[in-house]
Protein backbone atom coordinates (compact mmCIF):
# COMPACT_ATOMS: atom_id res chain seq x y z
CA UNK A 1 0.00 0.00 0.00
CA UNK A 2 2.72 2.74 0.77
CA UNK A 3 4.36 1.41 -2.52
CA UNK A 4 1.58 2.76 -4.20
CA UNK A 5 1.30 5.99 -2.32
CA UNK A 6 4.90 6.70 -3.19
CA UNK A 7 4.45 5.58 -6.83
CA UNK A 8 1.66 7.79 -7.37
CA UNK A 9 3.64 10.71 -5.60
CA UNK A 10 6.82 9.83 -7.78
CA UNK A 11 5.12 11.75 -10.65
CA UNK A 12 5.64 15.39 -12.42
CA UNK A 13 1.95 16.36 -11.51
CA UNK A 14 2.32 15.31 -8.38
CA UNK A 15 6.09 16.52 -7.55
CA UNK A 16 4.86 20.09 -9.04
CA UNK A 17 2.47 20.64 -6.19
CA UNK A 18 4.93 18.93 -3.22
CA UNK A 19 8.13 20.54 -3.89
CA UNK A 20 7.85 23.02 -6.71
CA UNK A 21 4.78 25.26 -6.09
CA UNK A 22 5.34 25.59 -2.32
CA UNK A 23 8.83 27.04 -3.08
CA UNK A 24 7.77 28.97 -5.68
CA UNK A 25 4.92 30.74 -3.12
CA UNK A 26 7.47 31.01 -0.72
CA UNK A 27 10.23 32.84 -2.54
CA UNK A 28 7.46 34.60 -3.26
CA UNK A 29 6.25 35.73 -0.16
CA UNK A 30 9.75 36.40 1.15
CA UNK A 31 10.12 38.55 -1.46
CA UNK A 32 6.10 39.73 -1.25
CA UNK A 33 5.61 39.98 -4.86
CA UNK A 34 3.24 37.44 -6.82
CA UNK A 35 3.66 34.98 -9.50
CA UNK A 36 1.72 36.21 -12.42
CA UNK A 37 3.52 34.07 -15.24
CA UNK A 38 2.19 31.35 -12.33
CA UNK A 39 -0.95 32.59 -12.29
CA UNK A 40 -1.39 32.57 -15.84
CA UNK A 41 -0.15 29.19 -16.24
CA UNK A 42 -2.55 27.94 -13.62
CA UNK A 43 -5.57 29.17 -15.30
CA UNK A 44 -5.03 27.85 -18.67
CA UNK A 45 -4.83 24.54 -17.00
CA UNK A 46 -7.69 24.45 -14.88
CA UNK A 47 -10.80 25.81 -16.48
CA UNK A 48 -13.36 25.49 -13.41
CA UNK A 49 -12.39 25.73 -9.57
CA UNK A 50 -9.76 24.23 -7.98
CA UNK A 51 -9.80 23.14 -4.06
CA UNK A 52 -6.90 23.49 -2.33
CA UNK A 53 -5.85 22.53 1.32
CA UNK A 54 -2.80 24.37 3.39
CA UNK A 55 -2.29 22.54 6.59
CA UNK A 56 -5.89 21.39 6.87
CA UNK A 57 -7.16 25.43 5.89
CA UNK A 58 -9.49 24.36 2.70
CA UNK A 59 -9.58 27.32 0.07
CA UNK A 60 -11.34 27.26 -3.32
CA UNK A 61 -9.90 29.21 -6.08
CA UNK A 62 -12.61 30.21 -8.04
CA UNK A 63 -10.84 30.89 -11.52
CA UNK A 64 -13.32 30.24 -14.00
CA UNK A 65 -15.10 33.84 -13.85
CA UNK A 66 -16.98 33.56 -10.45
CA UNK A 67 -16.42 37.16 -9.98
CA UNK A 68 -19.96 38.42 -10.50
CA UNK A 69 -21.07 35.77 -8.03
CA UNK A 70 -19.37 36.69 -5.29
CA UNK A 71 -19.10 40.37 -5.53
CA UNK A 72 -22.55 40.79 -6.59
CA UNK A 73 -25.72 38.50 -7.17
CA UNK A 74 -24.96 36.81 -3.98
CA UNK A 75 -22.37 39.87 -2.03
CA UNK A 76 -24.54 38.61 1.44
CA UNK A 77 -23.47 35.07 1.16
CA UNK A 78 -19.64 36.21 0.98
CA UNK A 79 -17.26 38.83 2.42
CA UNK A 80 -14.09 39.29 4.24
CA UNK A 81 -15.00 36.65 7.25
CA UNK A 82 -13.84 36.22 10.64
CA UNK A 83 -10.62 34.76 9.91
CA UNK A 84 -10.05 37.76 7.81
CA UNK A 85 -10.72 40.07 10.62
CA UNK A 86 -8.24 37.95 13.11
CA UNK A 87 -5.34 37.80 10.51
CA UNK A 88 -5.27 41.37 9.82
CA UNK A 89 -6.88 43.25 13.27
CA UNK A 90 -4.17 44.38 14.98
CA UNK A 91 -3.13 46.12 11.42
CA UNK A 92 -6.30 47.44 10.34
CA UNK A 93 -8.25 46.99 13.07
CA UNK A 94 -12.40 46.73 12.61
CA UNK A 95 -12.16 49.18 9.38
CA UNK A 96 -13.70 49.54 6.08
CA UNK A 97 -11.24 46.48 4.84
CA UNK A 98 -12.00 43.99 7.25
CA UNK A 99 -15.59 44.48 8.49
CA UNK A 100 -18.80 42.98 6.80
CA UNK A 101 -22.70 43.56 7.53
CA UNK A 102 -23.77 46.88 9.06
CA UNK A 103 -20.04 47.30 10.29
CA UNK A 104 -18.76 47.41 6.90
CA UNK A 105 -21.86 49.80 5.36
CA UNK A 106 -20.86 52.20 8.36
CA UNK A 107 -17.63 52.43 7.04
CA UNK A 108 -18.62 53.11 3.32
CA UNK A 109 -20.70 55.73 4.52
CA UNK A 110 -18.24 57.08 6.85
CA UNK A 111 -15.20 57.21 4.05
CA UNK A 112 -17.19 57.84 0.56
CA UNK A 113 -17.67 61.34 1.02
CA UNK A 114 -14.17 62.05 1.44
CA UNK A 115 -13.58 60.16 -2.22
CA UNK A 116 -15.95 62.23 -4.09
CA UNK A 117 -15.05 65.72 -3.65
CA UNK A 118 -12.46 67.21 -6.42
CA UNK A 119 -10.28 69.70 -4.32
CA UNK A 120 -7.91 72.18 -5.56
CA UNK A 121 -5.78 71.41 -2.67
CA UNK A 122 -5.38 68.01 -3.14
CA UNK A 123 -3.80 68.48 -6.80
CA UNK A 124 -1.50 71.01 -4.85
CA UNK A 125 -0.35 67.71 -3.00
CA UNK A 126 0.16 65.80 -5.87
CA UNK A 127 2.28 68.76 -7.02
CA UNK A 128 4.30 69.24 -3.97
CA UNK A 129 5.68 65.86 -4.07
CA UNK A 130 5.80 64.95 -7.65
CA UNK A 131 8.25 68.05 -8.02
CA UNK A 132 10.77 66.09 -5.23
CA UNK A 133 10.08 62.66 -7.19
CA UNK A 134 11.34 64.40 -10.53
CA UNK A 135 14.51 66.00 -9.21
CA UNK A 136 15.44 62.01 -7.63
CA UNK A 137 14.16 60.20 -10.85
CA UNK A 138 16.79 62.58 -12.67
CA UNK A 139 19.57 61.36 -10.31
CA UNK A 140 22.27 63.30 -9.50
CA UNK A 141 24.79 62.52 -12.15
CA UNK A 142 24.34 61.80 -16.01
CA UNK A 143 23.68 58.18 -16.34
CA UNK A 144 23.03 56.61 -12.51
CA UNK A 145 20.89 54.70 -11.66
CA UNK A 146 17.69 54.86 -9.78
CA UNK A 147 15.39 52.18 -8.18
CA UNK A 148 12.01 53.89 -9.61
CA UNK A 149 10.08 51.28 -7.80
CA UNK A 150 11.51 52.42 -4.31
CA UNK A 151 11.11 55.81 -4.68
CA UNK A 152 7.65 55.56 -6.14
CA UNK A 153 6.57 53.76 -2.73
CA UNK A 154 8.46 56.76 -1.08
CA UNK A 155 6.24 59.57 -3.13
CA UNK A 156 2.74 57.65 -2.43
CA UNK A 157 3.90 57.35 1.24
CA UNK A 158 4.71 61.04 1.41
CA UNK A 159 1.16 62.13 -0.53
CA UNK A 160 -0.87 59.79 1.28
CA UNK A 161 0.34 61.10 4.62
CA UNK A 162 0.15 64.31 3.31
CA UNK A 163 -3.56 63.96 2.14
CA UNK A 164 -4.44 62.29 5.14
CA UNK A 165 -2.93 63.81 8.17
CA UNK A 166 -2.11 67.54 6.36
CA UNK A 167 1.61 66.63 6.97
CA UNK A 168 3.89 64.41 5.28
CA UNK A 169 6.33 61.91 6.22
CA UNK A 170 9.20 63.34 3.65
CA UNK A 171 10.34 60.07 3.09
CA UNK A 172 11.67 61.42 -0.21
CA UNK A 173 13.57 63.98 1.02
CA UNK A 174 14.92 61.38 4.09
CA UNK A 175 15.05 58.35 3.11
CA UNK A 176 13.43 55.60 5.39
CA UNK A 177 12.19 57.77 8.11
CA UNK A 178 11.08 55.75 11.03
CA UNK A 179 7.01 56.12 9.99
CA UNK A 180 8.49 54.40 6.69
CA UNK A 181 10.05 52.11 8.22
CA UNK A 182 7.87 50.58 10.49
CA UNK A 183 5.32 50.64 7.76
CA UNK A 184 7.46 48.69 6.20
CA UNK A 185 8.37 46.37 8.85
CA UNK A 186 4.43 45.29 9.51
CA UNK A 187 3.35 45.04 6.04
CA UNK A 188 6.50 42.28 5.62
CA UNK A 189 5.37 40.16 8.05
CA UNK A 190 1.19 41.10 7.70
CA UNK A 191 1.79 39.46 4.69
CA UNK A 192 3.60 36.47 6.30
CA UNK A 193 0.57 36.54 8.91
CA UNK A 194 -2.11 36.66 5.98
CA UNK A 195 -0.49 33.45 3.54
CA UNK A 196 0.91 31.07 6.09
CA UNK A 197 -2.55 29.55 7.34
CA UNK A 198 -1.99 27.74 10.51
CA UNK A 199 1.41 28.36 11.00
CA UNK A 200 0.94 32.09 11.42
CA UNK A 201 1.75 31.29 15.13
CA UNK A 202 5.19 30.71 14.42
CA UNK A 203 5.74 33.89 12.34
CA UNK A 204 7.95 36.14 15.06
CA UNK A 205 6.45 39.25 15.43
CA UNK A 206 8.97 41.21 17.51
CA UNK A 207 9.52 43.85 14.20
CA UNK A 208 5.69 43.70 13.78
CA UNK A 209 4.62 44.72 17.24
CA UNK A 210 7.77 47.92 17.63
CA UNK A 211 6.27 48.47 14.05
CA UNK A 212 2.75 48.85 15.41
CA UNK A 213 4.04 50.86 18.39
CA UNK A 214 5.34 53.70 15.89
CA UNK A 215 2.63 53.79 13.58
CA UNK A 216 -0.11 54.10 16.52
CA UNK A 217 2.02 56.96 18.01
CA UNK A 218 2.11 58.66 15.14
CA UNK A 219 -1.35 58.95 13.84
CA UNK A 220 -2.82 59.18 17.49
CA UNK A 221 -0.64 62.59 17.87
CA UNK A 222 -2.83 64.24 14.96
CA UNK A 223 -5.96 62.28 15.45
CA UNK A 224 -5.52 63.91 19.56
CA UNK A 225 -5.05 67.30 17.60
CA UNK A 226 -8.37 66.59 15.20
CA UNK A 227 -10.48 65.54 18.55
CA UNK A 228 -8.96 69.16 20.06
CA UNK A 229 -11.12 71.09 17.46
CA UNK A 230 -15.05 71.66 18.45
CA UNK A 231 -17.61 70.48 16.10
CA UNK A 232 -17.83 73.59 14.77
CA UNK A 233 -14.25 73.94 13.90
CA UNK A 234 -14.06 70.79 11.91
CA UNK A 235 -17.21 71.90 9.85
CA UNK A 236 -15.38 75.35 9.11
CA UNK A 237 -12.40 73.59 8.09
CA UNK A 238 -13.66 71.11 6.06
CA UNK A 239 -16.31 73.39 4.01
CA UNK A 240 -12.69 75.29 3.02
CA UNK A 241 -9.67 74.23 1.22
CA UNK A 242 -7.67 75.48 3.00
CA UNK A 243 -6.06 73.60 6.08
CA UNK A 244 -8.81 70.56 5.21
CA UNK A 245 -7.66 67.16 5.87
CA UNK A 246 -9.13 63.72 5.39
CA UNK A 247 -8.76 63.44 9.40
CA UNK A 248 -10.50 66.15 9.73
CA UNK A 249 -13.86 65.69 8.00
CA UNK A 250 -13.40 62.32 9.52
CA UNK A 251 -13.51 63.51 12.92
CA UNK A 252 -16.61 65.73 12.08
CA UNK A 253 -19.04 62.72 11.49
CA UNK A 254 -17.11 60.40 14.39
CA UNK A 255 -15.57 61.61 17.67
CA UNK A 256 -14.29 57.77 18.19
CA UNK A 257 -10.79 57.35 18.73
CA UNK A 258 -10.12 53.57 17.20
CA UNK A 259 -12.74 54.50 14.11
CA UNK A 260 -10.47 57.26 13.11
CA UNK A 261 -7.10 55.13 13.87
CA UNK A 262 -8.39 51.83 12.08
CA UNK A 263 -9.91 53.93 8.85
CA UNK A 264 -6.86 56.04 8.77
CA UNK A 265 -4.22 53.26 8.44
CA UNK A 266 -6.54 51.57 6.25
CA UNK A 267 -6.59 54.09 3.67
CA UNK A 268 -2.75 54.61 4.29
CA UNK A 269 -2.38 50.89 3.16
CA UNK A 270 -4.33 50.96 0.12
CA UNK A 271 -3.63 54.63 -1.07
CA UNK A 272 -0.30 54.44 -1.53
CA UNK A 273 0.36 50.72 -2.26
CA UNK A 274 -1.96 50.88 -5.26
CA UNK A 275 -0.82 53.89 -6.52
CA UNK A 276 3.01 53.01 -6.53
CA UNK A 277 2.53 49.28 -8.07
CA UNK A 278 0.21 50.84 -10.71
CA UNK A 279 3.32 53.95 -11.11
CA UNK A 280 6.02 51.12 -11.41
CA UNK A 281 4.34 49.08 -14.22
CA UNK A 282 3.44 52.21 -15.92
CA UNK A 283 7.12 54.01 -16.42
CA UNK A 284 7.93 50.12 -17.43
CA UNK A 285 5.75 50.24 -20.30
CA UNK A 286 6.16 53.31 -21.17
CA UNK A 287 9.90 52.86 -20.96
CA UNK A 288 9.45 50.26 -23.69
CA UNK A 289 7.13 51.86 -25.91
CA UNK A 290 8.83 55.25 -26.85
CA UNK A 291 5.49 56.00 -29.69
CA UNK A 292 3.22 55.75 -26.95
CA UNK A 293 5.36 58.37 -24.48
CA UNK A 294 5.10 60.69 -28.21
CA UNK A 295 1.69 60.33 -28.10
CA UNK A 296 1.35 61.39 -24.88
CA UNK A 297 3.10 64.78 -24.81
CA UNK A 298 1.43 65.74 -27.84
CA UNK A 299 -2.25 65.50 -26.03
CA UNK A 300 -0.39 66.91 -22.64
CA UNK A 301 0.64 69.96 -24.93
CA UNK A 302 -2.39 70.60 -26.88
CA UNK A 303 -4.47 70.32 -23.61
CA UNK A 304 -2.17 72.24 -20.74
CA UNK A 305 0.72 73.57 -22.56
CA UNK A 306 4.33 73.25 -21.00
CA UNK A 307 3.61 75.78 -17.94
CA UNK A 308 0.06 75.56 -17.30
CA UNK A 309 -1.40 73.39 -14.10
CA UNK A 310 -3.82 70.88 -15.26
CA UNK A 311 -7.50 70.95 -13.61
CA UNK A 312 -9.57 67.39 -12.39
CA UNK A 313 -11.34 68.64 -15.70
CA UNK A 314 -8.63 68.27 -18.16
CA UNK A 315 -7.26 64.86 -16.63
CA UNK A 316 -10.46 63.69 -17.53
CA UNK A 317 -10.77 65.08 -20.59
CA UNK A 318 -7.32 63.71 -21.89
CA UNK A 319 -8.83 60.72 -23.81
CA UNK A 320 -5.26 59.13 -24.66
CA UNK A 321 -4.04 59.67 -20.90
CA UNK A 322 -7.25 57.53 -20.14
CA UNK A 323 -6.62 54.86 -22.24
CA UNK A 324 -2.98 54.57 -21.09
CA UNK A 325 -4.19 53.97 -17.37
CA UNK A 326 -6.82 52.26 -18.25
CA UNK A 327 -4.39 49.37 -20.21
CA UNK A 328 -2.00 49.61 -17.44
CA UNK A 329 -4.93 48.24 -15.10
CA UNK A 330 -6.19 45.99 -17.10
CA UNK A 331 -2.82 44.24 -17.82
CA UNK A 332 -1.59 44.99 -13.93
CA UNK A 333 -4.99 45.02 -11.79
CA UNK A 334 -3.19 46.69 -8.64
CA UNK A 335 -5.06 44.18 -6.60
CA UNK A 336 -4.19 41.16 -8.72
CA UNK A 337 -5.55 38.08 -6.44
CA UNK A 338 -8.42 38.31 -3.70
CA UNK A 339 -10.34 36.08 -0.84
CA UNK A 340 -13.48 35.96 -0.05
CA UNK A 341 -15.01 33.54 2.74
CA UNK A 342 -18.39 32.01 2.65
CA UNK A 343 -20.82 33.65 5.67
CA UNK A 344 -23.19 30.81 5.62
CA UNK A 345 -23.66 27.19 3.15
CA UNK A 346 -23.97 28.78 -0.34
CA UNK A 347 -23.48 27.65 -3.49
CA UNK A 348 -21.87 28.65 -6.70
CA UNK A 349 -23.09 28.59 -10.27
CA UNK A 350 -20.74 26.45 -11.78
CA UNK A 351 -17.79 23.91 -10.76
CA UNK A 352 -20.28 20.92 -9.67
CA UNK A 353 -21.90 17.69 -11.57
CA UNK A 354 -19.72 15.49 -14.03
CA UNK A 355 -19.37 18.04 -16.58
CA UNK A 356 -18.43 21.01 -14.18
CA UNK A 357 -21.44 23.27 -15.62
CA UNK A 358 -23.67 22.46 -12.33
CA UNK A 359 -23.87 24.59 -9.14
CA UNK A 360 -21.42 23.47 -6.66
CA UNK A 361 -22.17 23.77 -2.51
CA UNK A 362 -20.15 25.89 -0.64
CA UNK A 363 -19.83 25.26 3.08
CA UNK A 364 -19.74 27.81 5.45
CA UNK A 365 -15.89 29.34 6.39
CA UNK A 366 -14.97 27.70 3.03
CA UNK A 367 -12.14 30.59 1.81
CA UNK A 368 -13.04 31.61 -1.81
CA UNK A 369 -10.11 33.18 -4.27
CA UNK A 370 -10.63 34.85 -7.18
CA UNK A 371 -7.91 36.75 -9.38
CA UNK A 372 -8.86 39.68 -11.31
CA UNK A 373 -5.60 39.09 -12.96
CA UNK A 374 -6.34 35.65 -14.48
CA UNK A 375 -9.96 37.11 -15.32
CA UNK A 376 -8.85 39.99 -17.45
CA UNK A 377 -5.96 37.73 -18.88
CA UNK A 378 -8.67 35.58 -20.62
CA UNK A 379 -8.55 35.30 -24.44
CA UNK A 380 -12.14 34.66 -24.76
CA UNK A 381 -13.09 37.52 -22.92
CA UNK A 382 -11.68 39.94 -26.32
CA UNK A 383 -12.65 39.94 -30.09
CA UNK A 384 -10.67 37.57 -31.98
CA UNK A 385 -7.29 38.02 -33.63
CA UNK A 386 -8.68 38.09 -37.25
CA UNK A 387 -11.10 41.76 -36.23
CA UNK A 388 -8.00 43.09 -36.15
CA UNK A 389 -8.55 43.56 -32.40
CA UNK A 390 -4.37 43.46 -30.73
CA UNK A 391 -3.38 40.42 -28.79
CA UNK A 392 -4.79 40.70 -25.34
CA UNK A 393 -1.11 40.43 -23.50
CA UNK A 394 0.00 43.76 -25.50
CA UNK A 395 0.56 47.24 -24.06
CA UNK A 396 -1.76 49.01 -26.99
CA UNK A 397 -3.57 51.70 -25.61
CA UNK A 398 -5.28 52.86 -28.85
CA UNK A 399 -7.34 49.59 -28.15
CA UNK A 400 -9.52 51.62 -25.78
CA UNK A 401 -10.54 53.84 -28.80
CA UNK A 402 -13.22 51.84 -30.17
CA UNK A 403 -13.74 49.29 -27.90
CA UNK A 404 -15.43 48.84 -24.40
CA UNK A 405 -15.05 46.00 -22.52
CA UNK A 406 -18.28 43.38 -21.79
CA UNK A 407 -19.41 43.77 -17.65
CA UNK A 408 -17.80 41.95 -15.78
CA UNK A 409 -14.22 41.18 -17.45
CA UNK A 410 -13.07 44.52 -16.75
CA UNK A 411 -12.81 45.00 -12.61
CA UNK A 412 -9.28 46.55 -11.58
CA UNK A 413 -11.25 48.14 -8.97
CA UNK A 414 -13.49 44.97 -7.67
CA UNK A 415 -17.39 45.13 -8.39
CA UNK A 416 -20.80 45.15 -6.62
CA UNK A 417 -21.35 46.56 -3.25
CA UNK A 418 -17.71 46.54 -2.64
CA UNK A 419 -16.22 48.60 -5.67
CA UNK A 420 -13.38 50.47 -4.52
CA UNK A 421 -14.92 53.84 -3.37
CA UNK A 422 -11.05 55.93 -3.76
CA UNK A 423 -11.15 54.94 -7.71
CA UNK A 424 -11.91 58.44 -8.69
CA UNK A 425 -8.95 60.00 -6.42
CA UNK A 426 -6.73 56.65 -7.86
CA UNK A 427 -7.27 57.51 -11.15
CA UNK A 428 -6.34 60.81 -10.95
CA UNK A 429 -2.79 60.38 -8.77
CA UNK A 430 -1.51 58.61 -11.50
CA UNK A 431 -2.60 61.12 -14.02
CA UNK A 432 -1.73 64.19 -12.89
CA UNK A 433 2.23 62.01 -11.90
CA UNK A 434 2.79 60.98 -15.22
CA UNK A 435 1.57 64.62 -17.32
CA UNK A 436 4.34 66.10 -14.81
CA UNK A 437 6.61 63.39 -16.28
CA UNK A 438 5.82 63.93 -19.51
Amino acid sequence: MLLGLFDRLWTPTALYFILALPLCALRHVANNTIAYAALGAWTAYYAQNIVTAVLCERKIDALGGRAPTILASQFQDYGKGPQFRIEWKDFLGLSIFTTDGERWHQSRQLLRPQFIKDRVSDLHTFEKHTQILIRLLAGSHDGETVRADDLFYRFTLDAATDFLLGKSVDSLENGQTEFAQAFADVQNVQSLIARLGPIRALIPKGKFRAGLKVINRFVGNYIDRALQLSPEELEKITKSDEGYTFLHALASYTRDRDVLRDQLVAVLLAGRDTTAVTLSWLFYELSRHPQVVQELRQEIFSFVGPEQQPTYDDLKSMRYLQHTLNEILRLYPVVPYNVRQALRDTTLPRGGGPNGDEPIGIPKDTAIGYSTLVLQGRPDIYPSRGSGFPDHLAFVPERWDAWTPKSWTYIPFNGGPRICIGQRKFQSFPAWHQLHIM
